[in-house]
């Protein structure tokens, strides 16, 4: 478990990917003895770490409504009395207040104004927040629809919906944390040295991994800025990429959803 801060004269915000099932990560953002989850797919484990750090528990965020993500919701509201924000069209265990694109969750106790986009293409509601996070920098919890090299799979949106919704997190500022919603890291840049076997800064990028994850560390958060150098998700309209793609369907691929499909047919099958 890692502690994230960089506010070292106001009251810290500290954050915490808390480890859950075999690779998934419940977000917690901490502040003056207040505190806010992303996707508690179980509680246990967020309990244990509010009891530890004593910690009270204002919200509860929710961004699509995967069991892994909303398992532990009811229980950590009953629990607590945190209010639960989520999706505005998904079906979920509990939810005080449904959000879409344009919405805001507001919590003064932690000094977080987050903003909601509407991220559809793993699920048909997913959402995602994003906001500043001490001293100017930004923030980002995009559930299953960003990883670090790869993005989520298509359960329910199109192909077009997902390029779309990664073409907003790719505008993001660059400093901006992903605070993704499983471990997923080296199997994504396996598959990613596939696509770009010549690209010098995902090679570093797979031997740093490859050492975290040797001292039991997590690999999150990434930047959008690292993911712009490494994710095949994010550079599709590389000429590196988009040649890649083509070779491996052996066929001409003449535009960026077109490359974008096939990068992700291909993840899908690889070993």
């Amino acid at each position: 478990m890692v502690n994230t801060t960089f506010n070292r004269a106001a009251p810290q915000t500290q954050l915490f990917p808390v480890p859950a099932f075999t690779d998934n990560y419940i977000w917690l953002l901490s502040r003056a003895g207040h505190a806010v989850v992303v996707d508690p797919g179980e509680s246990a484990p967020v309990e244990a770490h509010l009891a530890q750090q004593h910690l009270t528990l204002d919200a509860i965020l929710l961004t699509h409504h995967h069991g892994d993500h909303v398992g532990g919701a009811l229980a950590l509201q009953k629990n607590t009395g945190a209010r639960v924000y989520g999706p505005a069209t998904e079906s979920l265990p509990v939810c005080d207040q449904r959000l879409r694109e344009g919405d805001a969750v507001v919590l003064e106790n932690l000094d977080l104004h987050l903003e909601v986009l509407d991220i559809p293409g793993h699920t048909a509601g997913h959402i995602a927040y994003f906001g500043p996070f001490n001293q100017g920098k930004h923030l980002l919890f995009c559930g299953d629809t960003l990883f670090s090299a790869g993005c989520g799979r298509l359960f329910e949106g199109t192909p077009a919906q997902m390029l779309d919704s990664l073409g907003k997190l790719r505008a993001l500022p660059l400093d901006t944390l992903v605070c993704c919603g499983h471990e997923y890291t080296l199997a994504n840049l396996r598959w990613a040295l596939q696509v770009e076997p010549g690209n010098a800064v995902l090679h570093q990028r797979w031997a740093s991994a490859q050492e975290q994850r040797a001292k039991g560390l997590p690999t999150l958060p990434s930047t959008i800025g690292a993911e712009l150098d490494i994710n095949p998700f994010f550079r599709t309209q590389q000429d590196s990429v988009s040649r890649a793609a083509a070779a491996h369907i052996g066929q001409r691929l003449d535009s960026t959803l077109a490359v974008f499909t096939e990068l992700r047919e291909w993840k899908n099958n690889f070993k």
